[in-house]
C-alpha cells in the first residue's frame, strides 16, 4: 500500500504543470459557483430577517394605473374586520435632490409608539427618544451618510416640501452598518414632520398595514379587502418573500447555468485529452499494466490521482469564496446580484454557509469531472502496452 501511495506522489509532483494547470482552472470553476451560492444564501437570509419583522398585509390605494395616498376612512374600516388585530397607516415617500438627481427614501415613525420604539432600541441602543424629539432629527443609513459628507451636509440638511418651503432636519446619527442592504437610502425621522416633507395630508396615509396573527385568517381578510376596495393593491409577506426568492433564483440560475456550460466545455477538453492514446497518461498506464498491475487497479489508481487534485481545488474554492464574499463583499457579483442602487451599498455580506451548497458544489464538479475521464481511462487501460510503448 505505501509504495502505491509513494508512487502517487511522485506522479503529481512529476507532472506539477499539467496538474497546475488542472488545479487553477477546476478551482476558479468551483470558486465562481461557490460564491454565487454564497451571495444567495446570505442575501436570502438577511432579506428573511428584515421581512419577518414586516406587517402580514399591506392595503394601498391603486387607481388609473398610480399609487395614491390611502385615506384614513380605511384604517378605521380594516380594524373592524375580524382577524386583524392591529392596523396602523404609513408615511414614507421619496424625496428628490434635484442638483445631482439623487433621490431618498423618507421614512415617518410615530416615536410615541412603544413598540416603534423598541425596535429603534434594538437598531441603535444608545438612542435617547427624549433628546430626539428635542428638535428635528433624523437617522439617516450609510448611504445617504456618505452622500451627506461628500456634500458637506455634515450637521443638518435642509428638505424642500412640495410647497417648495424649507425644513431644516438635523442629523442625529447613522443607521447600523449591519442593516445597509434595505436601510442604505433611507431616512427615518419624526411621522409628523415626514407628512410635511412628503406633503401628505393628515387625513391620508402613503399606505396601511395589517396584523393577522393567525396566518390561516390571512387569506380571508385579503378577500374581505378586496371586495370592499376594488381600487386597492393587497401585498401579502409571503408574496414579498416570493418575489425576492424569485428574484435571486433568476440571477442564481443564470450564474450556474453560464457555469454548467463552461464545465461542459472544460469536461470536453478534459474528455478529448484522456482520449488521446499517445498521452503521458496512456504510456504510464501501459507500463503499470506492463509491471502486473490489472485494468480495474489502472483505472482506479488514475481516478484518484485526479480526486486528489480536485479535492484540494474543491478545499482552495470553497476558502477563496469565503474570502470573496464576506471579507471582500463580493466585488462585481455583488453589483450583479443587488443591481442599480440610487445610492452606492457598503452592504456586507452575513455569513450564511450551509452544507446543502458545499454538496451542490461538490456534485456539480467534482462528480461531472470523474464521469468524463472514467471512459477514456477504460479505453487508455485496457489498450494492448505494445502499442502504446512502440
Amino acid at each position: 500500500m505505501l509504495p502505491r501511495v509513494h508512487f502517487l506522489l511522485i506522479l503529481l509532483l512529476k507532472n506539477k504543470k499539467k496538474h497546475f494547470i488542472l488545479f487553477v482552472i477546476s478551482t476558479l470553476l468551483m470558486m465562481l459557483l461557490a460564491s454565487t451560492l454564497f451571495i444567495i444564501s446570505s442575501l436570502r437570509q438577511d432579506i428573511n430577517a428584515g421581512l419577518d419583522a414586516q406587517a402580514d398585509i399591506t392595503l394601498q390605494k391603486y387607481q388609473a394605473g398610480r399609487l395614491m395616498n390611502t385615506p384614513r376612512s380605511w384604517l378605521d374600516e380594516a380594524l373592524n374586520i375580524d382577524g386583524v388585530t392591529n392596523a396602523q397607516g404609513r408615511i414614507y415617500g421619496t424625496h428628490f435632490y434635484e442638483p445631482k438627481e439623487e433621490h431618498f427614501l423618507i421614512v415617518g415613525v410615530d416615536l410615541y409608539d412603544k413598540q416603534i420604539v423598541h425596535n429603534l432600541h434594538k437598531l441603535l441602543r444608545d438612542l435617547n427618544i427624549t433628546e430626539f424629539l428635542a428638535r428635528k432629527n433624523m437617522l439617516i443609513g450609510s448611504g445617504v451618510k456618505e452622500f451627506f459628507d461628500k456634500y458637506q451636509y455634515n450637521d443638518y440638511y435642509i428638505f424642500r416640501p412640495p410647497d417648495r418651503s424649507k425644513e431644516k432636519v438635523y442629523i442625529y446619527k447613522t443607521l447600523p452598518q449591519t442593516t445597509a442592504l434595505l436601510s442604505s437610502d433611507v431616512i427615518l425621522m419624526d411621522i409628523n414632520e415626514a407628512r410635511k416633507i412628503l406633503g401628505i395630508p393628515k387625513d391620508e396615509f402613503s399606505d396601511i398595514i395589517l396584523e393577522v396573527p393567525n396566518k390561516n385568517e390571512i387569506r380571508t381578510v385579503y378577500e374581505k379587502l378586496l371586495i370592499s376596495h376594488f381600487n386597492s393593491r393587497i401585498i401579502t409577506k409571503e408574496n414579498i418573500k416570493k418575489y425576492y426568492a424569485n428574484i435571486f433564483n433568476y440571477k442564481g440560475g443564470i450564474f450556474i447555468g453560464l457555469y454548467i456550460l463552461t464545465l461542459v466545455t472544460f469536461l470536453l477538453i478534459i474528455y478529448q485529452r484522456y482520449s488521446m492514446i499517445r498521452t503521458i497518461d496512456a504510456k504510464e498506464a501501459a507500463i503499470l499494466k506492463s509491471v502486473g498491475w490489472n485494468i480495474k487497479e489502472i483505472i482506479y489508481f488514475k481516478l484518484l490521482e485526479n480526486f486528489i487534485l480536485l479535492f484540494f481545488a474543491y478545499i482552495f474554492a470553497i476558502l477563496g469564496a469565503l474570502v470573496y464574499v464576506y471579507v471582500l463583499n463580493a466585488p462585481i457579483l455583488r453589483d450583479i446580484f443587488l443591481g442599480y442602487r440610487n445610492l452606492h451599498t457598503n452592504v456586507h455580506f452575513s455569513p450564511a454557509v450551509h452544507i446543502q451548497d458545499l454538496v451542490l458544489l461538490f456534485l456539480l464538479f467534482v462528480i461531472p469531472f470523474m464521469l468524463a475521464i472514467i471512459v477514456p481511462l477504460w479505453k487508455v487501460a485496457t489498450t494492448e502496452p505494445h502499442e502504446v510503448l512502440k
